[in-house]
C-alpha cells in the first residue's frame, strides 16, 4: 500500500454520518510497567506511556486515536505506535450490547515502519447479569502487520465486582494466523493467552494490576505481572 492509499485509509476511519452533531471529547493518559498486546510485550519488557483521544457521539458512534511507545528489539528503530479507530456501540436491550468497528495500526521511527501498517475489524458482544459483565469479542485483519496474511483473535472474558469500586476481570483469547509461512507465533499458527486483573479507582485515577501468561515459551510472552495507572479527562 503506498503512502497516499494509507492516508486515505486513515481518513476513512473518520467518515461518519453528517447527522451526528453532538458528543463528548475525552483523553486518557496511561502509564504501564509493560505494554503487552495479547500477552506479548511490545516494549521489550519495558514500561510504556500511552495516551488516547476519543470522541463519542450521543447515538453511539465514536472515533478515536491511541498512541504508545514501542520497542521491537535490536536493529529495529520503530519507537511509536499510533492507532486510529471508529465504530458504533449498540445497546440491543437492557442486558445485551454490541460494539463494532474498524481500527488501523500505524508504526513510526524506522525506514521500514510504515511496512507494518495494517487494518483490523472487530465485533464485541456484552451481556450483563447479576453475576457481572460477560464478553465475547472477535478481531480480524486481512493484512496482519502488512504481510498480506489473514489473522484473527477470539476472546471470552468476564468481569465481576468483589466490593463496591473493586472489580476482577478474567479473560482467555486465542490468536491465529491463517498463513503460518507469512506470520507465525513461535513457529506455530496460534497461541493462547490468559489474563486476570484487579481494577479499582482512587482520587480520579484508575489502577489495574494484572497477571498474564501465554502458551508460547519466549522472553516476551512468559508469565508476568503488569501494573497500570491511568486518568481520563473530559475536554
Amino acid at each position: 500500500m503506498n503512502t497516499k492509499m494509507k492516508t486515505l485509509a486513515l481518513l476513512s476511519l473518520f467518515a461518519l454520518p453528517t447527522s451526528v452533531m453532538a458528543g463528548d471529547l475525552s483523553t486518557t493518559i496511561n502509564a504501564t510497567s509493560d505494554y503487552t498486546f495479547n500477552g506479548v510485550s511490545q516494549t521489550d519488557n519495558d514500561p510504556a506511556l500511552q495516551a488516547s483521544l476519543d470522541y463519542a457521539m450521543d447515538d453511539g458512534w465514536y472515533v478515536g486515536a491511541w498512541a504508545s511507545n514501542v520497542d521491537f528489539g535490536s536493529g529495529e528503530d520503530t519507537w511509536l505506535e499510533l492507532d486510529f479507530y471508529a465504530g458504533k456501540y449498540f445497546e440491543l436491550n437492557d442486558r445485551v450490547s454490541l460494539d463494532a468497528g474498524i481500527a488501523y495500526y500505524t508504526y513510526h521511527g524506522d525506514d521500514a515502519s510504515d511496512d507494518y501498517y495494517y487494518p483490523e475489524i472487530y465485533t464485541k458482544f456484552g451481556y450483563t447479569s447479576s453475576l457481572g459483565q460477560s464478553e465475547l469479542n472477535f478481531w480480524f485483519s486481512w493484512d496482519y502487520f502488512g504481510l498480506d496474511a489473514g489473522h484473527y483473535i477470539a476472546m471470552v472474558a468476564h468481569t465481576f465486582t468483589i466490593a463496591e469500586g473493586h472489580d476482577i476481570r478474567v479473560s482467555f483469547d486465542r490468536s491465529t494466523s491463517n498463513d503460518k509461512n507469512k506470520w507465525s507465533w513461535d513457529g506455530d499458527k496460534s497461541y493462547n493467552h490468559y489474563r486476570a486483573e484487579y481494577m479499582t479507582s482512587w482520587e480520579g485515577f484508575d489502577f489495574n494490576v494484572a497477571v498474564e501468561d501465554t502458551s508460547m515459551d519466549t522472553d516476551l510472552s512468559d508469565t508476568r505481572a503488569v501494573l497500570s495507572v491511568s486518568r481520563t479527562f473530559n475536554l
